[in-house]
């Protein structure tokens, strides 16, 4: 299974960013009309410096939007440039892991992809021996990624079900996978490399750690 996350992702984020343009535009410009209308109101009689504060009046929600536009920008070229780390709009995140992997999700935030982006061709995703998708749980010690999967994740999206059905342990150092058909053998094999498997942590979202809008719930040990 590939998936092509980027051309979507971009699709999708240029629809974001026109919507909130327009809407950015329409609001500030009724804010600047209406703060420019109550200046020239309550500066009447008034004529030394009237003119100036109308424009200042007026002028202020525009910088207001211009500065929140170079706000975005800028946590955008930090999180996608120097974080690795999606800019909080479009329908796909990802975030990186301390050993070089990625997760990312598409259209929902329950299950995902754990894969190391510098063996991926062109810009999808695929599943091969050091990409595991549907990942449902996952955790990660030192340079092992343990977790837990949903073979039929794609036919679950959208449905507020968490299914498990195999597990997986990847080794990250030679870029290959080992799957379990249940826990306890996962477990028994974790326990060989000295790694306690300690409560997967489920992919989940909230507002404000990833990017400027996401966070991945990643136990590291």
């Amino acid at each position: 299974m590939n998936v092509e996350p980027l051309n979507c992702n971009v699709m999708g984020i240029g629809v974001v960013l026109l919507f909130w343009a327009i809407l950015g535009i329409v609001v500030a410009t009724i804010a600047a009309a209406t703060l420019g209308c109550a200046a020239a109101m309550l500066t009447r009689g008034v004529t030394d410096g009237r003119r100036k504060v109308i424009i200042a009046g007026s002028m202020f929600p525009l910088v207001c939007l211009g500065w929140g536009g170079a706000i975005f920008v800028f946590q955008a070229v930090v999180n996608e440039g120097l974080l690795q780390r999606d800019l909080g709009l479009g329908d796909t995140w990802h975030a990186p892991l301390p050993n070089g992997y990625q997760i990312m999700m598409i259209d929902v935030t329950d299950q995902g992809w754990v894969y190391n982006p510098k063996t991926q061709p062109g810009s999808g995703v695929g599943e091969q021996q050091d990409a595991v998708a549907g990942v449902r749980n996952v955790q990660v010690a030192g340079r092992y990624i343990i977790g837990a999967t949903d073979s039929r994740a794609f036919d679950h999206a959208g449905k507020d079900v968490n299914v498990v059905d195999s597990y997986f342990l990847l080794d990250t150092q030679l870029g290959k996978q080992t799957r379990f058909q249940n826990y306890d053998a996962l477990r028994r094999s974790a326990l060989e490399l000295g790694i306690e498997p300690s409560g997967l942590a489920g992919l989940t979202c909230w507002p404000g750690y990833c990017s400027a809008y996401l966070r991945f719930s990643v136990l590291s040990c």
